[in-house]
């Protein structure tokens, strides 16, 4: 499922920011970007995203620096400064140079300023507001794929109940094929008693009954009807893990299908299951993507 979030926080100077996004996968991919002076908490980084996904291709990035709006953590090195301006007017003296040393001049070594990361490198007090910070990113992120979850759930139900609507209409259809179907085979029972032929019609009559016991589809659509309501209940399931049950059930619904076409031997039953299972094909696609 898709989905994304952001949060950041300031802290004692310093600015964290974390991101993360998802797309669909079947199986849960996670990749994390942090800075270096965090690498050693990746693990805990990715056991806190696992906790938040099951399925999906999640990407999370996390940025730590110091805060714009305080002073330049840089001070001036004094010693380095004289030597500096010690060594320039030395070099300025031998060359012969009449030009004055300015600024400027002494501005062009780096060494003359100190850079004070001490902030930075305070990782072990720092992990703590990260994980905060990355925490509220995926809740953010968790959000955004309920909202996508809803819109799925509410058209699964959709095809729940174009489904059922469906069936009533195939079992209709299969009490009228039951009635044609011992019709016909009785109307051969009397074609054969009027010939002179020994039959027994005891075995006749059996024959018949098993005929129409094996046209029944009456318990695979009390079958499908029991799976369609768990279905229907478990769309409601807020609990991580309704996706693999969802996917179950779809499969024993497909099974339920096939076997009433398979069974019923009529052609406007089969062209109804093949409707039926035309809606199941689709929400198995988007099953791939719930959790």
């Amino acid at each position: 499922m898709t989905g994304y979030g952001s949060a950041e926080r300031v802290d004692a100077g310093v600015l964290v920011s974390a991101e993360v996004r998802s797309v669909n996968n079947r199986f849960a991919d996670i990749s994390i970007k942090l800075p270096r002076q965090f690498s050693v908490y990746e693990h805990d980084a990715r056991e806190l995203i696992r906790s938040y996904v099951q399925r999906g291709k999640v990407s999370a990035f996390v940025q730590v620096k110091l805060d714009e709006q305080m002073a330049l953590p840089l001070a001036v090195n004094r010693e380095k400064t004289r030597a500096i301006s010690k060594l320039l007017h030395t070099v300025r003296s031998e060359a012969g140079i009449d030009t004055p040393l300015t600024l400027d001049h002494i501005l062009r070594f780096s060494e003359v300023f100190d850079a004070d990361n001490q902030l930075l490198d305070k990782t072990d007090e720092l992990w703590c507001v990260v994980s905060d910070v990355l925490r509220e990113a995926l809740e953010g992120m968790k959000k955004m794929r309920l909202q996508e979850g809803e819109e799925l759930a509410g058209d699964c139900t959709g095809r729940i109940a174009t489904i059922e609507a469906t069936l009533e209409e195939v079992q209709e259809l299969s009490r009228d094929n039951l009635v044609t179907v011992r019709q016909r085979l009785s109307e051969k029972v009397t074609a054969i008693a009027g010939k002179d032929i020994e039959y027994s019609r005891d075995r006749l009559e059996m024959e018949i009954v098993l005929m129409s016991d094996k046209l029944d589809i009456t318990e695979e659509c009390i079958r499908f009807a029991s799976h369609n309501k768990f279905f229907t209940d478990e769309l409601r399931n807020s609990q991580s893990g309704s996706g693999r049950k969802l996917n179950f059930l779809l499969q024993e619904q497909l099974r339920e299908a096939n076997t009433i076409a398979s069974k019923s031997q009529n052609a406007d039953i089969s062209q109804r299951i093949v409707l039926v299972k035309e809606e199941l094909e689709k929400m198995r696609e988007q099953l791939q993507n719930i959790e």
